[in-house]
């Protein structure tokens, strides 16, 4: 997990959180990096919107990261959500950005397990990653 920390930490993209209500219809919205918890599970601060209230219904979520740049490099990380806090002093630490004067309503972490990782592009193998948990 550290190695998908480090990753995560150092390297800038674009992500994008796909959910699917009880129902099937899915949603598909912008995120930034996860964050990674002492318990080698992962969390993403989220309003309460679509993608958060479709995980009320259905905890399976796949985030689609994107690198910078010109090549299309990235992961693909396969969730279940275990868990979510209102904590506004944890979320306040993780956050990355810092929201002056201005309401953001409701903000919740929400916790996953790690069920498997894939390369942004191909199915995968043990030297490019492939982690099934």
């Amino acid at each position: 997990m550290k190695g998908l920390k480090d990753y995560f930490e150092n390297t800038m993209g674009t992500g994008v959180m796909s959910t699917a209500d009880k129902e099937g219809k899915v949603n598909a919205a912008i995120y930034s990096r996860p964050h990674f918890l002492e318990d080698d599970s992962i969390a993403f601060i989220m309003s309460d919107r679509l993608t958060r209230h479709n995980l009320l219904s259905n905890p399976y979520a796949a985030y689609l990261f994107i690198e910078e740049g010109f090549e299309y490099k990235g992961k693909r990380l396969y969730l279940t959500k275990i868990r979510e806090e209102e904590n506004k002093d944890l979320i306040q630490s993780l956050s990355r950005r810092k929201y002056r004067n201005e309401k953001t309503g409701a903000r919740f972490l929400v916790v996953f397990q790690l069920d498997k990782v894939l390369p942004l592009i191909g199915a995968g193998d043990e030297k490019d990653g492939l982690r099934q948990v």
